[in-house]
């Protein structure tokens, strides 16, 4: 299975969220999975990849070609594929994913994460999108996310199309077995317990 991973690119974060980060990636890789990311050597994105190649993992980086920069792009990837825009980035990580997973990130992980349920509740996007809440660093967009289906800005079944974990282990879960895990998005206060 190919796992699409988006996360923060920035390096001035809590060192919690890069151990979290790097054993997710870790925890995909034991298991024969690889991973598909932004390709970025820095923040969660670059602590993930780094965590996959630790654990004997195959990592396949997609950037546009403005960031081919020396320093910029994770020079262990075991393929690095160059587009032209930013949205041709998006296109093809997703393109070559069976599920996609959100660390915590900034306005281009959300960018892309809306990108994807978008697509998913279209029929566009194939597998789960699973929210990894560090710290509970999702439990916000999740409550913001509950109060526009209340409303009726968005279906209720938008909702089901998300898996909000709270470790790693529980995100790996979700990724390989979206049917049986009892996580998707139906009550907040399951997760702020």
């Amino acid at each position: 299975m190919n796992i699409c991973v988006f996360g923060a690119s920035s390096n001035r974060l809590d060192p919690v969220y890069f151990a979290e980060a790097e054993a997710m990636g870790r925890l995909i890789a034991q298991v024969g999975h690889e991973i598909v990311f932004g390709g970025g050597a820095d923040g969660l994105m670059g602590a993930c990849a780094r965590g996959a190649k630790a654990g004997g993992g195959r990592v396949v980086g997609i950037a546009p070609r403005l960031f081919n920069e020396p320093g910029f792009l994770l020079p262990e990837c075991d393929e690095l594929i160059l587009t032209d825009t930013m949205s041709a980035r998006k296109e093809k990580m997703m393109q070559l994913s069976d599920a996609c997973l959100a660390l915590p990130g900034g306005i281009g992980t959300m960018d892309e994460f809306f990108e994807a349920i978008t697509l998913r509740q279209l029929g566009l996007l194939k597998g789960t999108i699973v929210l990894l809440n560090t710290r509970q660093f999702y439990t916000p967009l999740v409550s913001y996310l509950e109060e526009m289906a209340e409303q009726g800005f968005m279906s209720r079944n938008c909702l089901e199309l998300i898996r909000l974990c709270e470790s790693p282990a529980e995100a790996l879960e979700a990724l390989l077995r979206p049917d049986e895990l009892v996580g998707s998005i139906n009550r907040l206060e399951d997760y702020t317990k």
